[in-house]
């Protein structure tokens, strides 16, 4: 499953990359609400875990943060530096293994938007998140709702994390990806039993710019989320 999420990926970055500025359910559905929970960034200390193509990092070292992002794609690595012209610090990381060059205690946030469903098990990546992380640092992920992938997958076992996968087509040509489906609790269990309590929770709604590049999907997500947004407290 990992072999084939992070070939998925090297093979969607350029496309990734060149989209990520309007593509709606990023720039007008998921980051504004990401954004929301993270508030005023300047001076911090930030991690971005599953970075992608550098575009949140991009947002934080022009507010005046101090970035380190990660991805398990080696081409999404290469295209945040070139996105944030080598300033900030980005590698290539396995979100399921134990991030051993980053220090205890060493940042203010750390991010994960849309990365989580990749993992079948989420305790190991708490547990670091909540490691590095200084006391009553923030920890803000963004994930696939579970009553939308629970709907969207046909699913009939709920209680179960299942793998699933979905044909993409929004990216230029039409793609499979894998993922893991799991219920409600298996997405904040993972958090509050590793160091954290919640702070705060959105079902998001899109911001109105996402209407004038998919009218279909604004209005199915002002009816019913397709994404959970969640903002944890170290303990």
């Amino acid at each position: 499953m990992k072999e084939k999420i992070r070939a998925t990926y090297e093979d969607l970055a350029e496309s990734y990359d060149a989209l990520i500025e309007h593509k709606p359910h990023n720039a007008y559905y998921d980051r504004p609400n990401t954004l929301k929970l993270i508030g005023e960034v300047s001076g911090m200390t930030i991690l971005d875990a599953a970075c992608g193509p550098g575009k949140y990092a991009e947002i934080f070292l022009k507010e005046g943060a101090s970035v380190t992002g990660f991805d398990i794609s080696p081409r999404m690595v290469q295209l945040a530096k070139e996105r944030n012209k080598y300033t900030g610090k980005f590698f290539v990381h396995d979100l399921t293994e134990p991030m051993a060059t980053l220090k205890n205690e060493s940042f203010d946030i750390v991010v994960c938007a849309l990365a989580l469903h990749y993992l079948e098990d989420w305790k190991p990546a708490m547990k670091e998140f909540c490691r590095v992380l200084k006391p009553k640092g923030a920890l803000v992920v963004s994930i696939e709702h579970p009553f939308f992938e629970y709907l969207y997958f046909k699913s009939k076992k709920y209680f179960e994390v299942e793998a699933v996968k979905a044909t993409w087509s929004g990216f230029g040509k039409r793609i499979k990806m894998h993922s893991y489906r799991r219920p409600l609790m298996e997405c904040i269990q993972p958090i509050t039993n590793n160091g954290f309590y919640i702070d705060q929770l959105i079902e998001p709604k899109p911001v109105a710019e996402f209407e004038k590049y998919d009218r279909r999907h604004f209005k199915e997500l002002n009816k019913f989320p397709s994404f959970l947004h969640i903002k944890a407290i170290k303990r």
